[in-house]
């Protein structure tokens, strides 16, 4: 397959106060597409102007949710622009469809197509402390038909958003609410996929905890409720008696790359013992009695490292390490940030540089 570029023939201003970029609300002049028809394959993968798609009312992907995406970041650094683990969100991707009863992509083609958008639109990469331009690759179900089944047709899509630093004040620990009603995943259901549907089922228990003055929910297991599972759109992590533990990836969670980075760099290069193991919620509040929760924090693409000050579970409020940040946890914040933006070396082979 080639992948044809047609040039936007008008371009936009792009930003002139970095510090105000916030997030997701701002899009680059280009977009990259392809689309997929059973017993054809994927074609037509074109760059080509950023704009609204045409799509009858009766698209499968708006009635049964058929959808899966990724988020990964490019960074401005001297010497270009790096990407951090790229290939590793389209392999996730193609976990995702399995999943999902969807295509699979070709990884390596994307990959070459995602470069050749961010050369052409390498001016949108912000500068500003951390600032970086968020890349969303997308796939979606666009059958007209309103029969229950796996989709026939498909668009696959990358659009691009220069966005703000996530930490506009600094790098400081948030508190959580631990979610005893609601789950997010159970055994054999998509937990594990980056599927839309996930995300939609997630919001009302988020908006109850922000009503409540908490800036993410801590989900437990679907069936107990009584194992910590992730927090908000993050894998979390616990660091007790100088062990990390988090949970394991046994189908409910998702395979954060974050998260395995963090688990070799705490392993390889800081001599932490790391396991992936269940806990219990109700272990975590007699761990902080006894003293042995030392830190606590959440992994992800957009916060790279949340810091944990406080968690509420059964009216019950705790505060780890005293509300501040913990040791462990800024030298990993410090270690992948510093990766990202070329300023600490990659002896993982994790960055690509354009």
């Amino acid at each position: 397959m080639k992948l044809e570029v047609v040039a936007a023939s008008a371009l936009k201003q792009k930003p002139q106060d970095e510090t105000k970029l916030g997030f997701g609300n701002l899009f680059t002049d280009h977009m990259f597409t392809m689309q997929y028809e059973e017993g054809k394959g994927w074609f037509d993968a074109k760059i080509r102007p950023f704009e609204n798609f045409s799509m009858s009312p009766a698209s499968s992907v708006l009635h049964y949710s058929q959808t899966i995406f990724e988020g990964l970041k490019a960074y401005h650094t001297d010497k270009g622009i790096n990407l951090f683990r790229p290939w590793d969100n389209f392999t996730r991707m193609n976990v995702s469809a399995k999943r999902m009863c969807m295509p699979e992509i070709d990884e390596e083609f994307v990959l070459k197509c995602l470069d050749e958008l961010l050369e052409i639109e390498k001016d949108w990469v912000p500068k500003a402390p951390g600032t970086s331009l968020y890349i969303r690759p997308t796939m979606m179900a666009i059958d007209p038909f309103l029969g229950v089944s796996a989709g026939k047709q498909y668009l696959f899509y990358i659009i691009l958003s220069p966005v703000g630093a996530y930490y506009e004040s600094g790098l400081s620990p948030i508190d959580i609410y631990v979610e005893d009603e609601y789950v997010r995943a159970v055994d054999g259901g998509t937990g594990f996929a980056k599927a839309g549907g996930n995300y939609a089922a997630s919001l009302l228990a988020g908006e109850i905890a922000h009503k409540k003055g908490f800036a993410q929910v801590l989900w437990l297991d679907g069936k107990e409720k009584k194992y910590v599972e992730e927090v908000g759109s993050m894998n979390i992590f616990f660091k007790i008696r100088g062990e990390l533990i988090t949970a394991p990836l046994a189908g409910t969670i998702l395979p954060g790359i974050t998260r395995d980075s963090v688990i070799t760099l705490a392993r390889d290069v800081f001599g932490v013992n790391v396991r992936e193991a269940k806990i219990a919620i109700s272990d975590v509040y007699e761990e902080n009695a006894s003293g042995g929760l030392e830190e606590v924090f959440g992994t992800g693409t957009a916060a790279v490292i949340s810091p944990v000050g406080g968690m509420t579970w059964e009216n019950k409020d705790i505060v780890v390490a005293d509300g501040r940040m913990g040791e462990l946890t800024h030298k990993l914040y410090d270690t992948l940030t510093g990766m990202q933006y070329g300023t600490v070396k990659d002896d993982f082979g994790w960055i690509k540089t354009l």
